[in-house]
């Protein structure tokens, strides 16, 4: 069967966190939650882990560092030294501007190209936004939505419903 979106939109965040709690504690994984303005206690509601992107942008900054510092080393003082003015052949200060350059260069550009991959890019819309309703998400609603197989929609229809949501709604992938 496909894969369905159930939708529930709640009255306040407060609504939205404990209906998140609720859903998690009765078994349901795919969580997710739509929130105008950021939900401090969505994220431990839905169970989320820490991200390691961090580590990969450090790890990524410091190997563009690396790289960047070696290069202008190797070039300067091994492959073509040039005894200019009686100035040493490596320098410090004169390299520190292309090592922090590249080193922004390739921590941005691993963090998007990383950004893309968990985002899943080029997807540019998903079927939720198919619900007319759900545009309060970025005004005043506070939206739960539950991923399930077509099979188990009508549970958590119910679900949403007794923990009192207002509105609940069900979109199939590719509805449109």
């Amino acid at each position: 069967m496909s894969r369905q979106w159930v939708l529930g939109e709640f009255a306040s965040s407060d609504a939205l966190v404990a209906a998140l709690k609720a859903l998690r504690a009765r078994g349901f994984e795919q969580l997710d939650a739509h929130t105008p303005f950021p939900v401090e206690e969505t994220f431990e509601a839905l169970g989320l882990k820490r991200s390691r992107l961090p580590l990969l942008t450090l790890g990524a900054g410091l190997g563009g560092a690396v790289f960047a510092y070696v290069t202008q080393w190797f070039t300067n003082a091994v492959d073509y030294p040039l005894d200019v003015g009686g100035r040493p052949l490596h320098s410090v200060p004169t390299n520190l501007p292309i090592t922090f350059e590249l080193a922004v260069l390739s921590a941005s550009l691993t963090v998007f190209g990383a950004l893309m991959v968990l985002f899943g890019f080029p997807h540019v819309t998903h079927p939720v936004f198919d619900v007319e309703s759900f545009r309060s998400a970025s005004v005043d609603g506070f939206w739960a939505s539950v991923a399930v197989d077509g099979e188990d929609a009508p549970k958590v229809e119910a679900a949403l419903r007794e923990l009192g949501a207002r509105q609940v709604s069900v979109v199939a992938e590719g509805a449109r």
